[in-house]
């Protein structure tokens, strides 16, 4: 796989799964766009970081995915740094612990409009150039809760992940035509800052519920992006791909 040429952008990409991508999507060659909410000296770092040991272009734009008047100048500063946007990768995501008791309606709120909104509102900004182009691979990074439902979150993460689901097949049939492919991963168990706060006995109790028996990596999901952001997946869209060590197999 080459991206060389391509440009990527990725949201949430100042850690976890995000930077994992970004950094794959770099080391294949391709100019890469790094998003987060801030704070801009981090994310400005990892981009000197990602730039200097791969040698592709990597730039830094701050704004919240919540916010569509953001999301569009960012899209717009793309477009004039590259003239072009090959690949969106929406991996910007929230999550909040609790049950239906405990949790509240803000909780709620923050979920959604980060998850699902966010998707959104990058897709929506994103779509004018990949339709100028004729050209454009989206990539959402979904859950298994997503399809499962929630297990380790308060409700409200499952029910976003599963909106990201449903808007990815729809957008997938709706931008065929201009030769866009719309594809999800719906990771589990990966080793990140979300999972860092389970404590011991919870740990050892998802590994055991993992066939391949492990928790899985930034990279493994990183891997699984790359692959539907490529011309090998040209007949692939609508697709959500299981990234969960065989936890769930449909």
């Amino acid at each position: 796989m080459t991206f060389e040429g391509r440009v990527a952008l990725v949201t949430g990409a100042a850690r976890g799964i995000g930077r994992a991508v970004a950094a794959a999507l770099a080391g294949q060659k391709a100019g890469v766009v790094l998003n987060d909410i801030g704070p801009e000296d981090k994310l400005q770092a990892v981009a000197l970081e990602l730039s200097a040991a791969t040698g592709a272009n990597v730039i830094a734009i701050v704004a919240d995915v919540k916010r569509y008047d953001e999301v569009q100048a960012m899209v717009r500063q793309v477009d004039r740094t590259f003239n072009r946007l090959d690949i969106l990768v929406n991996n910007a995501g929230i999550i909040r612990r609790g049950s239906i008791e405990t949790v509240t309606e803000q909780d709620w709120d923050d979920v959604m409009a980060v998850n699902l909104k966010g998707t959104f509102n990058c897709c929506k900004a994103a779509t004018g150039i990949m339709i100028r182009q004729k050209h454009g691979k989206i990539v959402n990074v979904s859950s298994v809760a997503g399809k499962i439902g929630d297990i380790t979150s308060a409700p409200g993460y499952g029910p976003s992940k599963a909106g990201m689901d449903a808007l990815t097949k729809t957008l997938a049939r709706q931008l065929a035509h201009y030769g866009i492919n719309v594809n999800a991963v719906a990771p589990h168990a990966i080793e990140t800052e979300m999972s860092a706060e389970w404590p011991p006995e919870k740990r050892k109790a998802i590994i055991e519920a993992i066939p391949l028996k492990r928790l899985g990596r930034p990279e493994d999901v990183a891997e699984a992006v790359l692959f539907l952001a490529s011309d090998k997946a040209a007949f692939i869209t609508g697709e959500i791909l299981d990234v969960n060590g065989g936890f769930i197999m449909d």
